[in-house]
Formats: C-alpha cells, sequence, structure tokens
C-alpha cells in the first residue's frame, strides 16, 4: 500500500534537463532543434580583408552561411559516433581530411550531436519515472479501495482496521520501500544522463536485491533440482490457489496481528506459560484466550491445542538465520527432518533496504515425523519478517484457512508460530521459538500418541534442537584442522565435497520415511505381516539416483531401550555386522571421518566393508549419524568407489548416485509426558516396560530393476520385506543382550 500524500510533490520525478547556453557547451553553432530539422553546420564568416575594425561603434561585419553536409558525409560522421562520441583533434582532423570538411565543422557537428542524445535520454528517463509515478499511484487507490471494502472472515461484517494494524503498519512499510525505490532511480539516472542511449537505460530495471547466502558446504538449498521434486513439485501443494487482490489487505493484516502476538508470547511469562518438570514450557490456554481475545477465531471443534515455546544460543548470526527462515529452499534443507515438502505461492513483499525486514510470503507446506505411522500436518499460512526497534528480528507464521472456503475438513491449524532472533557478539544469536497448532491427531497410531501429544514431535523443542545441530554442522564444515579428521581426504575441497553428498543423502532419506501425501505406501500383506510398509518409485534422467525401479521399505516399531544406547550401537561401524545383512558378517573399518559439532556422535563417515563375498570386496558405504535432544538419525548408502575418489579429490558431488537407507530414533514420550500406559498395553510382556524407551523407524531404499518401465514383481517385495524383518529382528536381540549385559 502507498501512502496517498507519496506523491504528492511534482518535483518528485522531474528530472528535465535544465536550459544550458551554447557557450556552456561549447556550441558557437545551431541548437539542439536546428539539428533536429537539418544535418549541416553553422559556420561563421568574418570580414574578408582580415583586418580588425577600428570604429569601435561599428557592428561588426558578420552574416551566419549555414553549411548543409552531404548524405555520405552524414552517414560517415554518424558511424564514427557510434564508435567513438568524443574524437580528439588528430581523428578531428582526419575526419575533415576525409569528408572535405573544416576541422571546426567536424567539431561543431560532434558537440550538437551529443546534446541531442542527451536531450533524448532524459526525456525518456523522465517519462519512464513518470509511468512508474503513475503506476504507484493507481496501486494505492487499488489499496485503500480494497481496504475500504474489507470484511471479517469471522461473521461477514465491516473489518475493524486496529490503530497499528493495516493502514498505517503497511503504509509506513510500502513508503519506505518506496522511498528508497525512488532515491536508488534517481542516482541511477543522475549517474547516466549524458551517456549513449544503449548504456543509459538498461540499468533502470527494478530487480530483488540479491539474498545469495554463501554458506560454503552447508549452503543449504544448494539442491536445487532435487528440493523441486521432493517439496511438491506438480503435487497436491501446488493445488493451493495463490491469494486473490481482494484477500491481500486482509492477509496483511492478519500478519501484522499475528507479529505482535509472537512478539509477546515471546517476551512473557508466568501465567501465561507454565513450565513441566521436563523444561518444557506449556501454554495456558486460559490465559492465552484472555490475552489475545482476537486472534483467528476460537478453536474449532474436534481440534487439541498444542502449544511450546524453547530458546536456545545458536552458533550462526542473526542475519543469515533470517535468510534461511525467509528462504523456502534453505528453510527446507536445514529442516529436512521435520518439513517434508514446502512451496512459496506468492511473495506479497520482498522487504526494504536490501533485506527482509517487511518481507511478506504466501506458503504452503507440509510437516512430519520420521514415520510412516504418524500422518502428516499440512498448512497454507502467510509468513511475515520484521526487524524490531531494538534490532531484534522476529519471523511469524499464521494460517490462512479462513479464505479457502472450499477446504475439506479442517485438520489442522496454525496459530500465530515463529520465532524472535537476538543478536549476540561473536557471530551467535539467541533464538526464542513458539510453535502454536490446533491439530486433530485421531489418526496418529498408538505406539506414537504419547510423543506427539508430549509435543516433543512437533514442538518448539524440536524445531531449536534441530536448528542448534545444524547450525553446529555448518561451523564444524567451515573450520579446519578439526580433532577427529581422519585421513584420506587429502584437502579442503574434498572434505567439502564428502559433506555435500551427506547432505544430500540426508535429504533424500528424510523425504521418503515420513506419512507424506505424495507417497503411496501399501501394508505388506503377503506375509501376514501388517507393520511394513512398501512403495515404488521410477528414477529417470536424475544423476543423483540410479535409474531403474527403486522400492523403499519402511516399519517403525517400540523397544525397551533408551534412545542414545540405540543410536550408539547403530552408528558403531565395530557392531554393524550384528544387524547389517548387506555387509555379510565382514569387518567394517572406518576410512575417514569429519566430525560436525561437539557431540561426539554427530559425524560423517566413510565406511569400508571387507567381505568374503567377492561382489561385494572392498565395497564402501557413506554413513551420516546426528543427534540432538528431539532424536536422532543413522543414515547411510552405499557409493561407487570410482565416483568416490572423485568426491574425495573434490569433484562434483551431484553426480553420485545414492539410494540412503538408515534409521530414525525417537524417545516414546512417555517420560514427562504423554500415556506412558499405552506402551505398556502394547509391551505387556516386558517388565521394562512404559519408560525411557524408544521409538526406531527402519527404512531400505532397494533398486530392483535397472529398466524404469519394467514391473515389479511379488519376489522383489517379498525379498525386501524379508531383508526388512530380519534386521528388525538382529537390532532387537542385540540391543537386548547389550541391555542384560549392561545390568
Amino acid at each position: 500500500m502507498y501512502h496517498p500524500n507519496m506523491f504528492e510533490s511534482h518535483h518528485m520525478f522531474d528530472m528535465t534537463p535544465k536550459s544550458t547556453s551554447d557557450n556552456d557547451l561549447g556550441i558557437t553553432g545551431s541548437r539542439e532543434d536546428d539539428f533536429e530539422t537539418k544535418s549541416g553546420t553553422e559556420v561563421t564568416t568574418e570580414n574578408p580583408s582580415g583586418e580588425e575594425l577600428q570604429d569601435p561603434n561599428q557592428r561588426p561585419n558578420k552574416k551566419k552561411r549555414y553549411h548543409r553536409h552531404t548524405q555520405r558525409q552524414i552517414q560517415e560522421l554518424e558511424s564514427f559516433f557510434k564508435e567513438c562520441p568524443h574524437p580528439d583533434d588528430k581523428q578531428r582532423k582526419e575526419l575533415s581530411r576525409d569528408l572535405n570538411l573544416e576541422p571546426l565543422q567536424v567539431k561543431f557537428w560532434f558537440q550538437n550531436k551529443r546534446t541531442q542524445m542527451k536531450a533524448q535520454s532524459e526525456r525518456h528517463e523522465n517519462q519512464i519515472l513518470k509511468s512508474d509515478n503513475d503506476k504507484l499511484r493507481a496501486e494505492n487507490n487499488r489499496y485503500k479501495e480494497a481496504l475500504s471494502n474489507a470484511t471479517c472472515p469471522n461473521c461477514g461484517g465491516p473489518a475493524a482496521i486496529g490503530e497499528m494494524s493495516f493502514d498505517e503498519q503497511h503504509l509506513r512499510i510500502e513508503n519506505a520501500r518506496l522511498r528508497e525505490e525512488i532515491d536508488r532511480i534517481s542516482a541511477i539516472a543522475a549517474k547516466y544522463v549524458g551517456k549513449p542511449l544503449g548504456s543509459s537505460f538498461a540499468p533502470l530495471a527494478i530487480h530483488a536485491p540479491s539474498r545469495s547466502l554463501d554458506l560454503e558446504v552447508g549452503n543449504f538449498g544448494n539442491q536445487t533440482g532435487f528440493v523441486g521434486e521432493m517439496y511438491g513439485t506438480g503435487d497436491i501443494l501446488r493445488s493451493v490457489s495463490i491469494p486473490s487482490e481482494t484477500d491481500k489487505p486482509i492477509i496483511v493484516e492478519l500478519a501484522v496481528a499475528a507479529m505482535e502476538e509472537l512478539v509477546r508470547m515471546a517476551q512473557t511469562g508466568d501465567p501465561l506459560w507454565l513450565s513441566t518438570d521436563n523444561s518444557v514450557e506449556i501454554l495456558n490456554e486460559e490465559e492465552y484466550f484472555r490475552t489475545f481475545p482476537r486472534g483467528i477465531g476460537p478453536k474449532p471443534l474436534g481440534l487439541r491445542s498444542e502449544a511450546s515455546r524453547q530458546s536456545a544460543v545458536v552458533i550462526m548470526n542473526h542475519i543469515n538465520l533470517v535468510e534461511i527462515l525467509m528462504d523456502v529452499n534453505q528453510w527446507s534443507c536445514v529442516f529436512s527432518g521435520i518439513v517434508s515438502r514446502a512451496l512459496t505461492l506468492e511473495v506479497l513483499s520482498t522487504g526494504v533496504a536490501g533485506n527482509y525486514n517487511g518481507a511478506l510470503q504466501v506458503m504452503t507446506a507440509e510437516f512430519q515425523v520420521p514415520s510412516p505411522l504418524v500422518p502428516t500436518r499440512e498448512n497454507y499460512f502467510v509468513r511475515y519478517c520484521k526487524q524490531h526497534s531494538d534490532g531484534s528480528w522476529a519471523v511469524v507464521d499464521v494460517s490462512l484457512d479462513s479464505l479457502r472456503p472450499s477446504t475439506p475438513i479442517l485438520r489442522t491449524r496454525r496459530r500465530p508460530s515463529g520465532c524472535l532472533i537476538q543478536e549476540l557478539p561473536n557471530g551467535y544469536s539467541k533464538v526464542t521459538w513458539i510453535e502454536h497448532m490446533e491439530v486433530d491427531d485421531r489418526s496418529v497410531h498408538n505406539m506414537y500418541k504419547p510423543l506427539v501429544q508430549s509435543g516433543l514431535a512437533f514442538g518448539a523443542k524440536r524445531w531449536v534442537a534441530t536448528l542448534e545441530r545444524q547450525c553446529e554442522r555448518l561451523a564444524s564444515s567451515m573450520a579446519s584442522n578439526i580433532p577427529g579428521d581422519l585421513s584420506v581426504i587429502t584437502s579442503p575441497e574434498g572434505r567439502k565435497s564428502m559433506l555435500k553428498l551427506a547432505e544430500r543423502m540426508v535429504m533424500s532419506f528424510c523425504s521418503g520415511v515420513g506419512a507424506s501425501t505424495a507417497h503411496a505406501w501399501t501394508t505388506m500383506s503377503t506375509t501376514g505381516s501388517d507393520d511394513v510398509r512398501v512403495m515404488t518409485r521410477k528414477s529417470m534422467d536424475d544423476p543423483g539416483r540410479p535409474p531403474g525401479i527403486v522400492l523403499s521399505a519402511a516399519t517403525s516399531f517400540w523397544i525397551p531401550v533408551a534412545p542414545k544406547r540405540v543410536f550408539d550401537f547403530l552408528r558403531d561401524e565395530n557392531s554393524r555386522k550384528e544387524w547389517d545383512i548387506l555387509s555379510n558378517g565382514g569387518m567394517v573399518q572406518e576410512m575417514a571421518h569429519i566430525a560436525n559439532g561437539h557431540e561426539p556422535g554427530n559425524c560423517v563417515s566413510l565406511l569400508r566393508v571387507n567381505s568374503g563375498n567377492s561382489s561385494q570386496s572392498n565395497m564402501l558405504i557413506l554413513q551420516e549419524s546426528c543427534t540432538d535432544a528431539s532424536g536422532s538419525y543413522v543414515i547411510y548408502a552405499p557409493v561407487d568407489i570410482v565416483a568416490m575418489n572423485v568426491v574425495l579429490s573434490g569433484g562434483d558431488p551431484d553426480y553420485v548416485a545414492l539410494l540412503p537407507s538408515g534409521f530414525a530414533i525417537l524417545p516414546d514420550g512417555s517420560v514427562g509426558g504423554g500415556d506412558g500406559n499405552l506402551h505398556q498395553e502394547m509391551v505387556s510382556t516386558t517388565s521394562s516396560g512404559s519408560c525411557g524407551g524408544s521409538l526406531l523407524t527402519v527404512a531400505f531404499q532397494i533398486l530392483v530393476d535397472s529398466v524404469p518401465t519394467a514391473k515389479l514383481s511379488l519376489g522383489s517385495v517379498a525379498t525386501v520385506n524379508s531383508l526388512i524383518k530380519c534386521t528388525v529382528e538382529r537390532i532387537k536381540a542385540a540391543v537386548s543382550c547389550d541391555v542384560g549385559g549392561g545390568a
């Protein structure tokens, strides 16, 4: 929205060239208007005697004779002007000799030509700026009309605009942006006035400021094509229509109100927030509705409120954090374990002064838990970024479901959620994260209900823990000479390439292990089992995956072992032969190790399997293990030796084909929240029962046919089913022995 009085002054875009005397330009002949109607040069004829006039009262005997140039002379002069608009004395003499003109005639012709080009350039620029001014006025009027006709989405009556809502907040944002654009255009015009036409106008195109965040190895979102495929290209997320013009004022008002609510919720303590025994803050709903009576309306029937708050200090500066949150590709990459798919539908504002202050974008995203047993949560929302007067930044999301009357039954709604970011010394930032959802989680599997209802599955603690780990990963990837790094990586480029390959492997695993609506999971029934789910995907023309039919299988189960113990067992190369069927019991040797932070379990490894099977001899395995307060992953993929040598020497890792498999390890949610009796019912035969267990998801990807058009056989499905079930049994037996031995 633009301020109605912003462009009242008629001088704002007045760039018409001031009148300039002939003497100022060094021109003694015709002016610009004469040049446009004639092709020639004025020549002054003096007293033919060459003697000075002695009578001071006598007017000198001068007359002007206009010399018309020939067509050839004009063509030659025009041609030379294009190459050199400012010829020196030597060039003018050569031209005069070639064209049979006086050097002074050539000089005057070039002076007149430059004056003409300058005037044309200034007129054209003035027209462009006036046109832009008219467009801004028209858009201002459209926004004012839309604001006057805005209706409340809840009651249908006229919208009550608050003191600091759309009319004032958005006008301030837009006015600041417009002033900056006008100053920038004026500076460009002043710089380029007088230059030839071709170079004067190219810079006038207004481009969004470039915000490329060079994060070295952790160049989040750098897997461009891969991210586009993973996060919703051509799927249900794209079916959400972009907002209409009449919706935009309502969206802005919602975003401004949501920002105010988020900041207050981040800064307010008791009684709005209550602390639990496990240091998790939960929302006092009664106090919330007293504090924020308007919001986005009452809680819909059938939905459960889920709200949490978490704070942490992370090793990343506030500017980079804001950029990650406002760039959908970087955001999806950093939080790949939580965000299964995401898409920016429309950018309503790109921000002010070259940064994201005031940026506003309409998005849709799908949030997941790494298990096919937990339905995803899909939200249609607006994301708003603002820098506050104290220098802190805030990024807030709020649902726009009220603008979609054709939406089916609402299963999840995002109340104002996001984070407040405060700058700290030495490149650190304090992040306060708030997640506030209303959900229908009745379709969640009983095994995962305690985790979901405790808030650990989708709550603020998981977002902050993931952010802390990813910031440490980035900081480690940019450091050098880190203790614990091993051997075969001989160059920083090789280290960077290996980390980039591992990052893509993790993203691929996370995108294929959850219950995303993009996946067609099928429950196995051929063996009488109901806990293994399979799906197939065709891989074609993707250099990052082997071509053919890829069969994915996943299962989730509960074991009465603490998550850290399970994680340490699965990541240890010395215990791998106890569960990895594909290694055929061979010894596993760690050839390379790259630390990803202070936690010893956060690392990337290159493993060699020394198997007695000749077909698997000297097989390499790329593995990344990572853990934080919300859960752990051990993800691995077989890699070709030749391709890996290219990566270790600093080559491009994007063309290394990967089919990741691995494990997602989550707490069962029974400690400090959730209903532990659910676990007691499911594992009544296990005396170690309902406390401190782990939810383990095992997922495999196998290339079952190298021909993408081939049909999948039941034999292939049965084989992968047997493989995954055998692995599960081995893990259960191994960790049970480990627990028994430890006891």
